[in-house]
Parts: C-alpha cells; structure tokens; sequence
C-alpha cells in the first residue's frame, strides 16, 4: 500500500482516495483493509485520572483525519488505596479536532477531549446499592465512574518501522460525582474536584 503527499493532499494509491487536510495539520496514518482493522494503532500508560495509579492498554484511530480515538486500559490500584490490590478497566474515547506541525518531527495536539467509563474490581464495590443499605442511602454506584476530560498533546515523529511516533499527554478530568458534589457544596473549588493525569502514547506501524 502506498502513501503519497501532494502539498495540502494525502493520496492513498490503489483505490485514488484523496483526503484533504490544513496546510499545518498533517496527520496521516496507515489505512487497514478487511480484518486489519482490528490490530491496535497504538499502546498508552496513563497516570492518575481515576483509572488507577497506573494504566496501560491498547487503541484504534480512525475518521478522516483520524481525529477520533478508542482506548481500553487496565490500571492497577494499590492496597494502600484499598483494602487489598485492585484492578481497574477502562474504556475511553477521545476525539482530537486538529493538529499543527512544526516541522517533520514535532506537532502539538493544542487541544483535545472526551470521555471515558472507569470500573473497578471486587466485592467492597457495587453497581445497585446492597440491600444491607436504607433505600437510597447511597444513591450512585461505587463500581463505575463516568469521567469527561480536555488535555493537550505533543508528538514527536520517530519514523521507524514499528514506531511511528511518540506523543506526551496531559488531561484534566472530572466525575459526575465530583461535579453534583460542587453543585450542592459551596465550599468545594475546582481543586477538589479536577483530577490531572499524564501519559504517553506510542504510534505504531509507519
């Protein structure tokens, strides 16, 4: 399969698909056909952001300008952020609007967001309230966690074979729980309910 950059176009050869993109934004990846498409783009590790204190996993990009971004991780919490060592899944989703190039190395992400679906593993956490419980003692799930988050990206273009690039990320996040929790407290700052996390992210395939 070929790759072929005409200025502001990327030509895919063999099937005359063009994509057009800002003279500045120059993000063009691998096109999987058929069963390819399942193979992950990438691999992330991710720290903090009410996934664990450290995750790692696997995703896919796609749309035109593969602005678009589908994770699953698995973190880990200590125990002596419980009772015991816990095991976190996540499921995240990302959507990246635009990207500008410096040069043929480095181009920064000045923006992205998204949301993602965090659950923990063990019996001390429930999705229905117990029945140990008053009705409605405890009116949300201790199991699972939406999160909503913005952050900002910068890539560094390796051009090997396996790695494609390398990005470095930050997010800022927040909860339903935290957000009600400002809602009906007054007292409450941003401090308390904004999360940041870091990571990185590695392309894969040239």
């Amino acid at each position: 399969m070929s790759l072929l950059c005409t200025g502001t176009s990327y030509l895919y050869g063999g099937n005359n698909d063009t994509i057009r993109t800002r003279r500045w934004d120059k993000r063009v990846h691998q096109r999987f056909e058929g069963w390819e498409r399942l193979k992950p783009t990438h691999i992330k590790m991710q720290y903090a952001g009410g996934m664990g204190v450290v995750s790692v996993g696997a995703g896919w990009d796609y749309g035109k300008r593969r602005q678009w971004e589908t994770d699953m991780f698995v973190g880990y919490l200590p125990a002596r952020y419980a009772k015991t060592f816990k095991l976190t899944f996540t499921l995240k989703q990302n959507y990246i609007p635009w990207s500008m190039s410096f040069n043929e190395r480095w181009a920064l992400e000045p923006f992205y967001c998204g949301l993602y679906f965090t659950t923990i593993a063990g019996e001390d956490f429930w999705g229905k309230e117990p029945g140990r419980y008053p009705n409605h003692y405890y009116n949300f799930s201790t199991k699972m966690r939406p999160y909503i988050f913005i952050g900002q990206r910068v890539n560094l273009n390796i051009g090997h074979k396996t790695v494609r690039n390398v990005t470095a990320f930050y997010e800022i996040s927040s909860c339903e729980l935290y957000i009600i929790s400002k809602i009906t407290n007054k007292y409450l700052t941003l401090k308390d309910i904004l999360r940041f996390s870091f990571g990185l992210k590695v392309q894969l395939f040239k």
